[in-house]
């Protein structure tokens, strides 16, 4: 890397990728996290397409207590705080059996070629730990905040 070149995702990506199934057991997501010691996954269907990621926050928010939703009455009128939709999901988190029933599937994305700056930027905005990393529509790598870290700090790349 030349002198006053940004780091790009290439750069700084996990290339040893752990994946999971959308039809692996959350026991056995929990197992992985644990004897991986790692964060999260993305979620790859047979076909090896991204079908979403997973993390440790999805995997404990199942076990959260559920909250009934509170509703606001104004006359003769009843308003539920939450949707019908919003409290759906929250229980079909809850009695989650699979990966497939807590993955986030609106999954963020950069490819090879996202300067760190960007990669900085999405990861601080948008709220997001891992960022799968794409070549071509395909997993090519992962970066977690430990990588951004440690490319900012000037440590050995991934």
């Amino acid at each position: 890397m030349k002198t006053g070149e940004q780091k790009r995702a290439r750069d700084i990506m996990k290339r040893e990728v752990i994946t999971v199934n959308p039809d692996t057991s959350v026991e056995e997501l929990g197992r992985l996290f644990i004897e991986k010691d790692i964060s999260g996954a993305p979620v790859v269907d047979d076909s090896g397409d991204l079908y979403g990621i997973v993390t440790e926050n999805d995997l404990i928010s199942k076990e959260r207590r559920f909250h009934i939703p509170t509703i606001i009455r104004i006359f003769d009128a009843v308003i539920p705080l939450k949707s019908d939709a919003e409290v759906e999901k929250e229980i079909r988190k809850m009695a989650a059996t699979t990966v497939r029933d807590i993955c986030t599937r609106d999954v963020v994305t950069v490819d090879e070629e996202t300067p760190l700056n960007d990669i900085a930027t999405i990861m601080t905005e948008k709220k997001i730990h891992l960022l799968p990393v794409l070549k071509e529509g395909r997993l090519a790598g992962i970066i977690g905040k430990k990588d951004v870290i440690r490319a900012i700090a000037g440590g050995p790349e991934a």
